[in-house]
């Protein structure tokens, strides 16, 4: 038994209470109105690190919403851990869809129901809820440092120049981040890889304004009718993404390799059921399991345009606009793929329309080793809290900084989530399970312990 397991157990319902508080706090990074509920949150993670036991706790200000910096530093020669998560969280819109008001948490069969509870709000204060049991029982065995961002669900602008300004703050040996999930709560698994990001926001413009449709109707483009056209052809029949090079670097993946990714366990028609489809649609000659992984997809997030009102209004409009996001794997270039993504875009539009393509964020994608000190740390604290070793999966998701951190901090980053594929992320009624909140918080100083260990072995 660890000596923060009796402190954990005896703090429970004030460490639910604290998240409850902090998920009422509607910390949407998508839109300026909540800029001042931004700052109030990043001020309460604040004051919940010094509360918790951290020192130089400070608000570093960017271009955008400020980064909490926190640390402990007991002794230079350990190891030193930095956390990372993000306080930042999604629209909650629809809001019509939400069995109870996003940011007036609700606990309901064993689940936090409210925008954030699993991405990344929950996750992210289980480490803070950890460190503070270490710090209360004299259990903390190496050196933390906490960055928790604000900005990570609209791209991490500011990330990488606060990173790249201030590696010496924070250097270390390991980045924990929990912000995925695992298998199964009685099947847990560690995240080794992530899909990377390039997100493109396009306009169709037709004539200089709004006409009747039966008086110009059949004799002018409707930008509607153009842009889902050329969204349409995106994809051909075997679903291959049609851009010319956008499949260049795609990393191939061996037949072993995809023969063991395939065995974790993965029940399709249950699969089907969740989600209350007939049948599941992707690339030709890739497993589902392969599909939300290792290869990259492109697809549609919003599509706007014309008359959208009660009723009826026949009207051609002017202008139809689409959000497309397209995940990638690793060696494809978020840059070069929003280029190549441009340039098709562009080439395939009929004359009748102007067409407009502006790049919004990306990212790369990661592959993190099995044989890092930091994963073999995280199994065994899996192991120790679960009782099962943990099955190396790779994720759909992007996080973007974890590239940017091996490259500006050269370290390998671990991740640790333990959040479900079913907790409606990004969806209405987001949840995230007491078990998995509990079990996180118990399961990191098993991490600090492991990792501290096999540190000091190694040097």
């Amino acid at each position: 038994m660890h000596p923060t397991s009796l402190f954990i157990q005896l703090n429970k319902d004030r460490f639910l209470n604290e998240l409850l508080d902090l998920l009422r706090l509607p910390s949407v990074s998508a839109d300026s109105k909540y800029k001042p509920d931004l700052l109030n949150t990043a001020q309460f993670v604040a004051d919940k690190l010094i509360a918790a036991g951290a020192d130089n706790v400070e608000l570093c200000e960017t271009g955008g919403n400020p980064i909490v910096y926190g640390e402990k530093i007991i002794d230079p020669n350990l190891p030193t851990v930095l956390v990372y998560g993000h306080y930042d969280v999604q629209p909650p819109d629809p809001l019509n869809l939400w069995h109870s008001p996003p940011f007036e948490p609700v606990v309901k069969d064993g689940k936090i129901f409210a925008r954030g509870a699993c991405d990344d709000k929950g996750q992210f204060y289980m480490h803070l809820k950890a460190f503070e049991a270490m710090m209360q029982t004299n259990s903390l065995p190496c050196n933390v440092k906490f960055m928790i961002e604000g900005e990570e669900e609209v791209g991490s602008e500011n990330l990488a120049p606060f990173v790249q300004n201030n590696t010496n703050k924070l250097a270390c040996d390991v980045i924990l981040v929990s912000d995925t999930s695992m298998i199964a709560n009685d099947v847990p698994s560690i995240t080794t890889g992530l899909r990377g990001l390039a997100y493109m926001e396009v306009e169709i413009t037709g004539p200089n304004r709004d006409l009747h449709s039966g008086t110009f109707g059949g004799a002018v483009a409707n930008p509607i009718n153009i842009l889902c056209s050329m969204i349409a052809s995106l994809h051909d029949e075997n679903r291959h993404i049609t851009i010319a090079g956008f499949y260049d670097d795609v990393a191939i993946i061996s037949p072993n390799e995809r023969q063991a990714m395939n065995q974790r366990p993965f029940d399709l028609e249950d699969y089907k059921q969740y989600l209350d489809i007939n049948d599941v649609l992707g690339e030709n000659g890739y497993t589902t399991i392969e599909r939300i992984s290792i290869r990259p997809t492109l697809d549609v997030n919003g599509i706007w345009g014309g008359y959208t009102g009660e009723g009826a209004k026949t009207v051609l409009p002017s202008k139809a606009y689409a959000k497309i996001s397209m995940r990638l794997v690793p060696h494809q270039n978020s840059e070069k793929i929003a280029q190549l993504f441009t340039q098709h875009f562009m080439s395939i539009a009929p004359p009748s329309v102007k067409v407009k393509v502006t790049p919004l964020h990306g990212g790369e994608a990661a592959v993190t080793p099995t044989n890092s000190l930091g994963y073999r740390a995280a199994a065994k604290a899996m192991e120790a809290t679960f009782g099962k070793t943990p099955i190396p999966t790779r994720e759909g998701g992007s996080i973007p900084i974890v590239a940017l951190f091996e490259d500006a901090l050269k370290v390998k980053t671990v991740l640790l989530g333990f959040g479900l594929d079913t907790d409606a992320i990004h969806s209405p009624n987001e949840h995230y399970g007491l078990f998995n909140y509990y079990k996180g918080i118990e399961t990191i100083p098993h991490f600090y312990q492991e990792f501290t260990t096999l540190y000091l072995a190694e040097h």
